[in-house]
């Protein structure tokens, strides 16, 4: 098929012509209240333009009317489902949110008043050219019909069969250039304002800070989970004591049915289920996370300084994924080795830390990607505070502070 008529078989271009003739019948409807269709005078269609300008101006003031005419255009001016060719999601770029202020009206009037103006000339300019194509086509077999169109033809003739077509690809143009004009019209003026996009970028941050989260969520549970799964079954292959084995399935069934629990909650958010998910843990559960590290054979002492049950549920929560990993590296790098853990609860922050032995050459993240203590470092910066993280001497340390509103 030529390049040139290829515009001419895309379906769109006939639904944007028939958006086009859509708000012409509203213009006709109008002048034939007044000033009246019948031998129209010149005068009479300016009136016809002109006349309907005001009651779209009204309409337009209501919020409602951008959503029904950002709904028309998407349907009608851009490829999509109903087009021969795909759309490039440029459709996306025109809202379907009712007025929120006076400049959505206003862009809604002036889209309505573009639709009107060029929809009647459309629709004119298509009367005239078929009806110029049915003369033509008349005066090629013979019977020529009455005049009906504006242009003055010559007499009919055999030469009249090669210029019906000339017409038609004319007036297909015709249609397409204005299609493309009220497609560029409506992303122009049916398009999200300010506050839209700024809603649609909050949403989306939102989105990309929800997905991080449960991403550090992951890490810390599950890395916990398994960590202190692979320490216990070494230390229960190395030790060969059935008691102690049996500690150690206990303690790894313990802490793989925790993991499961927070996968299917995780995976609970992710899918949005509509079912209730269970709580995050906070501080106040931190004794299950002491009990799995002390049944992988590190010695933790704990001090608790202050009522953890007083601290906000934000706090908490962040608190306890902290000492999870905190003392998820211990178990994985640095082995069953004395822990101290403290909590202190004062005037307006939570302080934790956890410090433990480091044993000879060895230095927790060394091997490892360094994504845990870079999530600590982020879960405190996310609630105002601060984290240290490194060697102190022969030890280790993660040192957190918290602000408690």
């Amino acid at each position: 098929m030529p390049r040139f008529l290829r515009p001419l078989t895309r379906t769109v271009m006939y639904t944007r012509w028939l958006h086009l003739l859509a708000a012409a019948v509203f213009a006709f409807v109008c002048g034939a209240v007044y000033p009246g269709l019948s031998a129209p005078s010149v005068r009479d269609w300016a009136l016809i333009y002109l006349v309907p300008l005001p009651l779209l101006v009204l309409a337009a003031m209501v919020p409602g009317t951008r959503r029904a005419e950002g709904l028309q255009a998407r349907l009608t001016l851009f490829p999509g489902g109903h087009a021969r060719v795909a759309g490039d999601g440029v459709e996306a770029g025109v809202s379907v949110a009712p007025s929120a202020s006076w400049r959505d009206r206003g862009r809604t009037a002036v889209w309505l008043v573009l639709r009107l103006l060029l929809g009647l000339s459309v629709a004119l300019v298509s009367g005239q050219l078929m009806a110029v194509a049915l003369e033509l086509a008349g005066g090629a077999t013979g019977f020529p019909t009455a005049t009906v169109s504006a242009v003055p033809l010559p007499t009919a003739g055999w030469w009249c069969a090669p210029l019906v077509p000339v017409v038609l690809l004319f007036l297909g143009y015709v249609v397409e250039g204005a299609g493309r004009v009220m497609a560029r019209a409506a992303v122009w003026l049916l398009g999200p304002s300010a506050a839209e996009r700024v809603a649609a970028l909050e949403e989306r941050t939102e989105r990309l800070l929800e997905r991080t989260r449960i991403a550090r969520e992951l890490h810390d549970s599950i890395g916990h989970a398994l960590t202190v799964a692979v320490v216990q079954a070494g230390a229960a292959r190395a030790a060969g004591d059935a008691v102690f084995t049996d500690r150690a399935l206990g303690a790894i069934e313990e802490t793989g049915r925790a993991a499961l629990e927070e996968l299917e909650r995780v995976l609970s958010v992710l899918r949005e289920a509509e079912r209730p998910v269970s709580a995050r843990p906070t501080l106040r559960d931190a004794e299950r996370l002491l009990d799995a590290a002390r049944a992988s054979g590190a010695t933790v002492q704990v001090t608790v300084d202050g009522p953890l049950e007083t601290l906000p549920g934000p706090v908490s929560r962040e608190g306890y994924r902290i000492l999870q990993e905190g003392l998820t590296n211990v178990l994985r790098h640095c082995g069953a080795v004395p822990v101290q853990v403290t909590l202190s609860v004062g005037a307006g922050s939570l302080c934790l830390e956890v410090r433990n032995d480091l044993p000879t050459g060895v230095a927790p993240g060394a091997a490892g990607t360094g994504s845990g203590l870079r999530g600590v470092r982020e879960r405190a910066a996310l609630l105002g505070g601060r984290a240290r993280t490194g060697r102190t001497g022969d030890e280790w340390q993660v040192h957190v502070e918290l602000p408690v509103p």
